[in-house]
């Protein structure tokens, strides 16, 4: 995939701070999918990660769901945390139960290996500048036998804005099977992956690009395409059309045991079995 500028969508964040969640449905609606999906898990975690948090929106959701847990919410952009720090309400502000707010990239986390539980993350991934690092990072700070769920963008995603802009001028998106294949190398095990497809419909073509500036998600490719005028812009989005395809990809995969000892020797388990 290409890399993404970090610093470029840093900044497209922060400006989209106070607009994002008036726009960003999409998000909020697969965020309450991945909510249910957690009604067949059993866990009892005691430390929960939202990873690439945003304004945090299911703060509260999970905060009542693991009421015993502490929700750590990360992300790159300090105006979306500020934002995150009040998320679950003013009562549980109160009673310290808000959220703790980590400033850091998903490839480089501020937390200690093995300190999280459950590590959440709506639609972040594809902003990470390097998945696999991402990934590898989320393995690092679950503690084993702790649990990833996340929701990221596929390769469909945007496919009509894509055909009629160009390809260097809409992100592309990993496909499930690849990160499937990044999960194992990473060391979860048995990871489930699937999709479905969103379609987004306005009343207006140039809706899908004002409700992407909003919610921050506009170009920030390194090898990003410029300068292309507001007419040609306008005429690109109207073929667009007023519809947009959204591919989600939801997976989850267990922290599994690790294999090998911090200075590289192999770990070998025994399991004593009494005598028949």
């Amino acid at each position: 995939m290409p890399e993404i500028d970090a610093r470029a969508a840093r900044r497209r964040f922060d400006r989209a701070a106070s607009t994002y969640d008036k726009a960003a449905y999409l998000e909020r609606e697969v965020g309450a999918r991945m909510l249910e999906r957690l009604d067949v898990v059993r866990l009892s975690p005691g430390c929960i990660l939202d990873a690439g948090s945003g304004p945090a929106p299911q703060a509260a959701a999970l905060a009542r769901r693991y009421p015993g847990a502490r929700l750590v919410a990360l992300d790159f952009s300090l105006p979306m945390l500020a934002r995150a720090r009040g998320a679950p309400g003013w009562l549980a502000r109160l009673r310290g139960r808000g959220p703790l707010a980590l400033c850091g990239a998903l490839e480089r986390m501020p937390l200690a290996a093995g300190s999280v539980q459950l590590a959440w993350s709506n639609m972040a991934l594809h902003w990470a500048a390097d998945g696999r690092a991402a990934l590898a990072e989320l393995a690092r700070v679950l503690a084993p036998g702790g649990l990833l769920m996340f929701s990221t963008a596929g390769p469909d995603t945007l496919k009509e804005l894509r055909e009629a802009l160009g390809e260097g001028r809409v992100h592309r998106f990993p496909d499930m099977h690849d990160l499937g294949d990044a999960l194992l190398a990473a060391g979860f095990a048995a990871p489930v992956m699937d999709m479905e497809m969103i379609t987004l419909t306005f009343g207006d073509p140039l809706g899908l690009a004002a409700d992407l500036r909003a919610t921050g998600q506009t170009l920030a490719r390194r090898d990003r395409a410029r300068g292309l005028a507001p007419r040609a812009l306008r005429t690109a989005l109207a073929a667009a059309g007023a519809s947009a395809s959204i591919e989600v990809v939801y997976g989850h995969a267990w922290k599994g045991a690790p294999r090998t000892s911090a200075d590289g020797r192999s770990i070998m388990r025994f399991e004593r079995r009494p005598l028949p």
